[in-house]
């Protein structure tokens, strides 16, 4: 076993001569943030907290951090590590029947990138429209005649109108795909740009680029914290962030979500840990660094939801002190009332004293004041895109210099956009560049725009009428199951097929140490059997609802409605999912179809000579 692993690195010190390479430790350490902390930080991690016991969603959290968050981004980044290679060579090494879970991974990378860039894209339409003032989604535009608000406007809000009808131009239906979106295609385009110079070099461009990407969300949300706990009702949201409901503790979708966040926020699974970690010196601490990371990306999302509820606290005091004014107006206007009660700011007294003196008449008004209620406000819950670009744009219109904050929060979604990006497209990319057969014939720059350029093109059905139920689609189904197992067939690679105690002797040739009884114990046993209950959950949960919905956008109504996915859509989501799934089993099939193909000739030329 010695001379094979002394073998094995001298092969290695070979290798680095000629693969690029971080600067520092430092810098990897900034890549790996930056690609973690993303938009699910921003926009569903508070969602959770919201919908799962507030405070009390943290305990499930923490644990799913310790059993599952860590020890995966640990043993991904010490085999990329130790394999100093893309995806595919690096399961293809450990085991050549290995070599569709790589394959696998970059299927499910390119997914990504096609629909995620658009979260760009709308960031950039945002950010060019917050040096308007007013802001234009912070007021209704009016009708043809100039008489009144649009009434598909005055039904919902300006924000809403200007998410779903200024900006997506949305359809009705997902059958209605309607017509590309010019402005927003060319946001698309602006956005693939930017993406490619900042990876046009590999880690030589990108490395520069992370410590903008990885630091300026934090620099924004500091100053967004500092303005978020001045606001009048700030206290409201974060009492109701922090207030522990622990009867939330006792549903199991309050785990299962708790895990599915860690699972998802830091990467797994998709290679893009591996393609960075291969870039590191082999001797470099990636133990230490699975730690850091797991712990600033989860302590990032804790931050996040307190700026977060600051700023819902504002949104939603404002909200419902509009909506009691508005009571008192027409109660005042529709009661002859004492001059006692006339202007009162005491609704509730006002209420009493309209029961008793004008029973009948007060009964028949009384379902259109009911809607005043500060914990409905808080309580409505909202993730996605719907808190991105409806929740936060509803609140900074109301901020004093709106504009500046408008271009911040962009500017910081952008951000967090692009960094997450650089570690989709270094997934895909790295395992390119490090096959003999194509970077023979392609340089690493057209390597790269031919990616970017694919990308955007097909990127393009995001753009069009229907491209924000598309964009769902892929949201909710390109990654979701096919990653649960392409990180179950890696642990159970790694632990079983490779062998642990061989992984054991990997890493302390890295680091200088093995891996401690805590690892192993996750490895083998707990991450697992989590995962397979990650997909029994899932599967299940599909199989009892029996069906596939989806929210559109009602324009009569001015609100969106649930509706059901078409055939064609479902048939479009088993492709998504099989597509990266079925490379498992079929690279293990390609592989076993050669190795006796290679006996039957080998046999046969024995036979002949």
């Amino acid at each position: 076993m010695a001379s094979k692993h002394l073998k094995f690195s001298n092969c290695k010190v070979k290798m680095e001569k000629s693969r690029p390479m971080w600067d520092n430790p430092l810098q990897f350490v900034f890549a790996c943030i930056s690609y973690a902390v993303g938009l699910g930080n921003i926009w569903r991690f508070p969602y959770l907290c919201q919908m799962y016991g507030g405070g009390g969603f943290l305990i499930p959290y923490i644990i799913m951090l310790i059993v599952e968050g860590m020890p995966l981004l640990y043993l991904e980044l010490a085999v990329g590590q130790h394999m100093r290679q893309g995806s595919i060579e690096a399961w293809k090494t450990i085991s050549p029947y290995l070599n569709g879970v790589g394959i696998a991974s970059i299927i499910v990378s390119f997914f990504l990138c096609i629909y995620y860039n658009v979260i760009n894209a709308w960031a950039f339409w945002y950010l060019f429209h917050s040096f308007q003032n007013p802001l234009p989604w912070s007021i209704c535009p009016l009708n043809g005649n100039k008489s009144a608000y649009v009434n598909e406007c005055d039904k919902s809000s300006s924000t809403q109108h200007f998410w779903y009808r200024e900006t997506l131009n949305v359809s009705s239906s997902i059958s209605d795909n309607g017509t590309i979106q010019w402005e927003q295609a060319i946001c698309l385009i602006l956005a693939w740009f930017t993406v490619y110079f900042c990876i046009i070099r590999g880690t030589e461009s990108a490395g520069k680029v992370v410590y903008v990407t990885a630091s300026l969300p934090y620099i924004v949300l500091l100053a967004y914290l500092v303005k978020g706990l001045t606001l009048h009702g700030a206290v409201n949201g974060l009492t109701f962030m922090f207030t522990p409901k622990m009867e939330h503790l006792t549903n199991p979708k309050t785990w299962i979500n708790a895990a599915t966040q860690i699972f998802f926020s830091l990467g797994l699974g998709f290679g893009s840990l591996i393609a960075f970690a291969s870039y590191n010196d082999h001797n470099n601490n990636c133990e230490r660094h699975a730690i850091i990371v797991s712990l600033i990306n989860s302590g990032t999302s804790i931050f996040a939801s307190v700026v977060t509820f600051s700023i819902y606290g504002f949104k939603a005091t404002f909200n419902y002190e509009n909506c009691i004014s508005k009571v008192i107006l027409l109660l005042t206007n529709t009661f002859d009332l004492e001059e006692g009660y006339v202007n009162t700011n005491n609704l509730e007294n006002m209420k009493i004293y309209l029961n008793e003196t004008f029973h009948e008449e007060y009964s028949a008004i009384l379902p259109s004041i009911a809607n005043c209620s500060l914990e409905n406000e808080l309580s409505t819950a909202v993730q996605g895109t719907g808190l991105a670009f409806i929740v936060y744009t509803e609140a900074i219109k109301n901020m004093e210099v709106s504009q500046l904050w408008s271009v911040l929060y962009f500017l910081m979604l952008l951000t967090l956009g692009i960094g997450s990006m650089l570690g989709n497209t270094a997934a895909i990319l790295t395992p390119l560049t490090d096959n003999k057969h194509v970077s023979k014939y392609l340089p690493k720059e057209a390597i790269s725009g031919l990616l970017c350029l694919i990308s955007c093109l097909i990127g393009l059905i995001f753009t069009m009428e229907s491209g924000i139920y598309w964009f769902d689609v892929f949201n909710d189904y390109a990654a979701t199951l096919s990653l649960l197992i392409i990180v179950f067939v890696e642990i159970i690679a790694i632990c079983y097929v490779y062998g642990l105690r061989r992984f054991e002797n990997d890493v302390e040739m890295m680091i200088g140490h093995k891996p401690n009884w805590y690892w192993k114990i996750m490895w083998s046993f707990a991450s697992p059997v989590l995962i397979i209950g990650l997909f029994i959950f899932y599967v299940t949960d599909y199989i009892m609802t029996g069906t596939f919905e989806y929210k559109a956008w009602d324009a009569t109504q001015g609100q969106v409605v649930t509706k059901n996915y078409p055939t064609h859509t479902l048939i479009i989501i088993g492709l998504l999912v099989g597509a990266s799934v079925f490379c498992i089993p079929l690279g293990a099939l390609v592989h076993f179809i050669k190795k006796k193909l290679r006996r039957s000739e080998a046999f046969m030329g024995t036979i002949q000579s």
